[in-house]
């Protein structure tokens, strides 16, 4: 089964190299990495890996963690590997198609930023609505949250009293982001962890910025 482990590690060589050696010795096989976000000596990567069956995933955490100044911030199952440069493809998928611009987008954002699910948002005469949402986005909606309309990309707070209860249950954290305009909104969620990273967010902002100028009012 493969598993999505995000760590924290000093950012100096050789570190990165010992933490595959770690994982390598309790037979956990590295697809694919990722660097997040790297600075004060700093680096957060993200590691996909597959784990010999009937291995319990809490292997992973102690295996890395064995590496001195090492941290793993989360561990959850992931489908796939990683899919970090399918921007410029994306774009060119909604480009194609304008008027099913915004489906295609909804759907894909997930898979480039290793979220579980995203939705977009508009407003109306009746309140917040859902424009469009990915296969994977909750049934349950929110009711006017209170940061609609939305002036910036930002991480939000999943414990709030807007969040819905199954959200919070599963300990969705959440980030959004104006799409062209503050009152059409994209909405993505984590289910489980791990938090948005800073650079993550940017990397929203900076793709939803992209795609909002060939997308159709």
């Amino acid at each position: 089964m493969s598993f999505l482990i995000r760590v924290q590690l000093p950012d100096r060589p050789g570190t990165l190299g010992a933490v595959a050696t770690a994982l390598g010795e309790i037979g956990a096989d590295i697809l694919s990495v990722d660097v997040v976000e790297r600075g004060g000596g700093v680096a957060i990567d993200d590691l996909v890996v597959e784990l010999p069956s009937g291995r319990l995933p809490d292997v992973l955490i102690t295996a890395a963690e064995s590496i001195e100044g090492v941290e793993v911030d989360a561990v959850r199952p992931y489908a796939g590997v990683l899919d970090t440069h399918r921007e410029l493809e994306l774009v060119e998928e909604v480009a194609e198609e304008p008027a099913k611009g915004l489906a295609v987008f909804t759907e894909g954002v997930p898979k480039i930023i290793r979220a579980g699910w995203a939705v977009v948002l508009g407003h109306d005469a009746k309140g917040v609505h859902r424009i469009t949402a990915s296969s994977a986005a909750p049934e349950t909606r929110m009711t006017n949250p209170p940061w609609f309309p939305l002036q910036r990309a930002t991480v939000l707070d999943g414990e709030e009293d807007w969040v819905p209860e199954t959200w919070r249950e599963l300990g969705t954290e959440l980030a959004a982001t104006p799409l062209g305009k503050p009152d059409r909104v994209l909405l993505v969620g984590r289910p489980g962890g791990p938090m948005f990273r800073a650079a993550e967010v940017a990397r929203l902002a900076h793709l939803a910025g992209i795609v909002s100028v060939v997308l159709p009012d």
